[in-house]
């Protein structure tokens, strides 16, 4: 199978709601004053959030729809003084397929399927893909 001409599909559950408008505005990771976001998940996922609380950690990913998908080197940070490296050894959204890892914990959950969470560094728009469990309450 070639999977740049026939790529596996990937299914969007929802996207983020958040205050950051655009790429530049947002922060290189979560820990660097991230703002709370909203995750809109589309309501035939609610059954999957059965088990999640408040206070919870998780990974959201999500698919960073803004990212390069031509890059394969950049400077880390966007640092042009630090020598350029492999995006594999970065968290660089430019990347050959643009998934975003972000650690949070869940704020507030609301019916039918949406998740307040913190810090999160993806832009307002971003699609989520997945939610994994980190820990449990």
């Amino acid at each position: 199978m070639d999977i740049l001409s026939n790529p596996p599909r990937l299914t969007i559950i929802g996207h983020v709601r958040s205050p950051l408008l655009q790429r530049e505005d947002a922060p290189k990771q979560g820990s660097e004053g991230a703002p709370e976001a909203w995750l809109e998940l589309d309501a035939y996922y609610a059954p999957a959030l059965a088990g999640l609380a408040p206070g919870q950690r998780v990974v959201v990913l999500t698919w960073l729809h803004e990212g390069d998908r031509t890059v394969l080197q950049c400077h880390p940070r966007g640092d042009k003084t630090r020598p350029k490296r492999g995006v594999f050894a970065t968290r660089s959204p430019d990347r050959p397929n643009p998934i975003g890892l972000h650690d949070v914990e869940i704020l507030e959950i609301q019916t039918p399927a949406r998740l307040r969470v913190a810090p999160l560094e993806a832009i307002d728009g971003t699609p989520v893909v997945d939610i994994k469990i980190t820990d449990r309450p």
